[in-house]
């Protein structure tokens, strides 16, 4: 099966969804990989129009049936609209897949992922998003790792492209990595009453362990932390070694995002949050009392 993984990179270096994505394609029987970056060739112009076209044109070009990516935020803008170009079927959000005979058979969440469905994508091409955290990443490190995956140079005819035009992307400097892609995430919730508490508080205590720090929706709203720190349902889906949920009550769609976290920790004070029901240990505390302890514990 020839089968193309479109690839996001963090610098030179492949993105750990990505690796992820290129993992469960190289588990899939006589599956032939390649390799996209599609930053590579119109990374100065990064809409979603343009991008799709490369991988439309990819797939055209090289004949692919399967086309695979991580479950991103990139991917929910661009794959989906690459899938509508090719005519082809599509799949997201994938954490499972097995085979009865020759049929794939993809598993995916659904309903606030009160649901996991089991799906089968009819026709070609087939368009998989998976969610990172339920695959083992590929280590890229080494040459011989990297021999199996090929680079190919696309012509694509970018007149044909949508007049969308790309203005400006608004970021904001961080040494911390991603929600998504770090081991230990803590996440803060409507506790919080201001950015300057979110960041000495929540941020403070993911310094400290070396990891990301996350937001629920509550917080984005209210307009104390942006949008790209928001975990759950309508955010970004996590699944790091270790979450600790502070101050979160626990919303369905925020947990949609989380529960598959290996190990979860909740401090609230409210000893009836629906949080404590898939914590793994919980303090009922309030958290401008018991952060600054932990803080000062791991500072000492």
């Amino acid at each position: 099966m020839k089968t193309l993984v479109i690839t996001e990179r963090d610098g030179s270096d492949f993105r750990l969804g990505s690796r992820s994505a290129i993992g469960f394609a190289q588990s899939l029987p006589l599956s032939v990989v390649d390799t996209l970056c599609v930053a590579d060739y119109r990374g100065e112009n990064p809409t979603a129009d343009s991008h799709a076209a490369v991988i439309a044109a990819a797939v055209r070009q090289c004949s692919y049936e399967l086309v695979v990516a991580a479950a991103t935020t990139y991917a929910k803008d661009v794959v989906g609209r690459a899938a509508g170009l090719c005519g082809g079927a599509m799949a997201s959000d994938v954490i499972g897949h097995r085979f009865d005979g020759e049929q794939l058979l993809l598993e995916r969440p659904m309903f606030a992922g009160a649901v996991t469905a089991t799906v089968s994508l009819l026709g070609s091409p087939r368009f998989i998003t998976v969610r990172a955290s339920t695959y083992d990443p590929v280590d890229l490190s080494s040459a011989d790792s990297l021999s199996s995956l090929d680079a190919t140079t696309l012509r694509v005819d970018y007149s044909a492209v949508p007049a969308a035009q790309w203005k400006s992307v608004a970021s904001r400097a961080s040494q911390r990595p991603d929600v998504t892609e770090a081991k230990i995430v803590v996440s803060g919730g409507r506790a919080f009453k201001s950015s300057e508490d979110f960041e000495r508080l929540v941020g403070g205590l993911a310094d400290g362990l070396g990891g990301a720090a996350g937001s629920s929706r509550a917080l984005v709203d209210a307009g104390i932390t942006p949008n790209d720190l928001q975990v759950g349902q309508t955010g970004k889906i996590v699944a790091p070694d270790i979450y600790i949920a502070l101050g979160i009550s626990g919303a369905v769609q925020h947990l949609a995002g989380m529960k598959n976290s290996k190990t979860i920790i909740a401090v609230n004070t409210d000893p009836h949050a629906p949080i404590f029901s898939v914590a793994d240990f919980g303090l009922v505390g309030d958290v401008y009392e018991v952060v600054p302890q932990l803080i000062a514990e791991l500072n000492g």
